[in-house]
């Protein structure tokens, strides 16, 4: 749990199918609207059109597939600044991206990680899943198959990305990659795990929930449009 038991103020922004590279963009102006007390700490979620996205610790060779082959099937591909490997992200996957201030919690890069995973485990117990760790590895795993990816970058103590959790996704897109480099691992999805039909919407309050509890979060409902224009006052 957060360093301080009592409740810290947070807005929870849902803004449904984001093409990944607008909710890049939406991002860093919310990170640098953070940075400059402008804004309190936002848990933005969204789901995304297929992408496959490289962080910068990434092997090309994890993309088993040539990159104009990519964009024959449609999917988008980019490189960005996170850290970490290879992954996808699609329909029927939460995609969720805390932007928040470390030093308002802890400045722990790997306790911040060992929290968003333990949120997303809590979320994941309202439906009767139990996960949990690998040894040495990031996410959020039920044995040896991850359901949940995490990959972030901080500036100055200052988050962005965040995590990827497997809804309904079709798992067949994550055949054309070696998932966060790791090749001896599979990847599996809520659905699959309990064999029910679940819907990102259906999920979210688990996920909010669970960040509630374990980051010692109290949420306000926000939209998008105001938070990046401004049209209230949040600090």
């Amino acid at each position: 749990m957060a360093e301080n038991k009592s409740s810290r103020k947070a807005l929870l922004v849902i803004a449904p199918n984001l093409r990944y590279k607008d909710a890049w963009d939406i991002q860093n102006e919310l990170h640098e609207r953070r940075k400059r007390d402008k804004i309190p700490d936002v848990l933005l979620l969204t789901d995304h059109p297929p992408v496959y996205t490289l962080g910068k610790n990434a092997k090309l060779q994890n993309l088993l597939i040539p990159e104009q082959e990519v964009a024959k099937r449609g999917i988008d591909l980019h490189h960005i600044d996170r850290g970490g490997d290879i992954t996808f992200h699609g329909p029927g996957q939460l995609v969720g991206y805390p932007i928040f201030d470390l030093h308002h919690f802890y400045q722990d890069v790997g306790r911040f990680l060992r929290e968003m995973e333990e949120s997303l485990m809590v979320a994941l117990s309202h439906f009767g899943i139990k996960s949990g760790r690998q040894v040495g590895l990031t996410g959020v795993w039920v044995g040896n198959e991850k359901v949940a990816a995490i990959g972030i970058k901080l500036s100055r103590w200052f988050t962005k990305h965040g995590f990827a959790l497997n809804v309904s996704t079709d798992l067949s897109y994550f055949e054309n990659i070696i998932p966060c480099g790791i090749s001896d691992k599979a990847v599996t999805s809520m659905e699959k795990l309990t064999g029910k039909s679940l819907t990102i919407s259906e999920v979210i309050p688990a996920v909010e929930a669970g960040f509630s509890q374990v980051f010692s979060i109290d949420f306000a409902h926000a939209e998008l449009k105001e938070v990046l224009e401004l049209k209230k006052t949040f600090v």
